[in-house]
């Protein structure tokens, strides 16, 4: 039998009806791994968008801002929300230039960008014995840092002015807090939130200190 007679027996199954042959199986193998490459890599970014820089001070800061001049006394916890003023000019100029900076437009990116931003550029600065000093927004930017609750409610300012709902955390000696993000990954969450302390300097996005975890703790929504 001749190699040309062979190959054509290879191409009629046991009924003697013609079959496929196998290049049109290789044909479609290869469109389809052609399309995952051309569509996957599209959507894998929607769905953990990264920033492609984090913003410096420098950066953001292209504005000369004056101080508030602005002290109050806490009461309370409740009077933390006296510093949460996402409408105000400064915040939300702050918080955009911020985000067009680093982003294409994802609200995860976001979020990504701002922890990383206060994370980043501002430091952790004790405040004097036995007095509890709150900064607004626009002086622990000039101030370059402030003590944990200072930047714990800059950062909080930042992502409620792009849209992002927030929660104070208190625990024993300490404060951050957890934002409310749907589109984020579930490795991001716990109990549906994503905590962040722009104190932790190793802290990656949804990281806290293993420490915290499981301390008391209490919230305060911003809203």
């Amino acid at each position: 039998m001749h190699e040309k007679e062979i190959y054509e027996d290879n191409l009629y199954d046991d009924d003697g009806k013609r079959g496929k042959s196998p290049l049109i199986y290789i044909i479609a193998v290869f469109l389809i791994l052609l399309l995952s490459v051309m569509i996957f890599p599209h959507y894998g970014v929607k769905l953990d968008p990264r920033p492609d820089k984090v913003p410096t001070l420098e950066e953001v800061m292209v504005f000369d801002y004056n101080l508030s001049n602005e002290t109050r006394t806490l009461k309370s916890r409740e009077d933390f929300l006296d510093f949460v003023v996402p409408q105000s000019p400064f915040v939300k100029t702050t918080a955009n230039k911020i985000v067009s900076i680093a982003c294409q437009g994802e609200r995860v990116c976001h979020a990504k960008a701002i922890y990383y931003f206060v994370r980043d550029n501002f430091d952790y600065i004790a405040d004097p014995v036995n007095f509890e000093y709150v900064e607004m927004p626009q002086d622990f930017m000039v101030g370059g840092g402030g003590d944990c609750e200072s930047g714990t409610l800059f950062l909080a300012n930042l992502l409620e002015a792009v849209g992002i709902d927030t929660q104070l955390v208190f625990i024993p000696g300490h404060a951050f807090i957890r934002a409310k993000i749907p589109e984020a990954l579930n490795k991001y969450k716990r109990d549906g939130w994503v905590y962040l302390d722009w104190t932790c300097k190793n802290c990656a996005f949804g990281e806290i200190p293993k420490e915290n975890i499981d301390a008391y703790t209490t919230f305060l929504d911003v809203n």
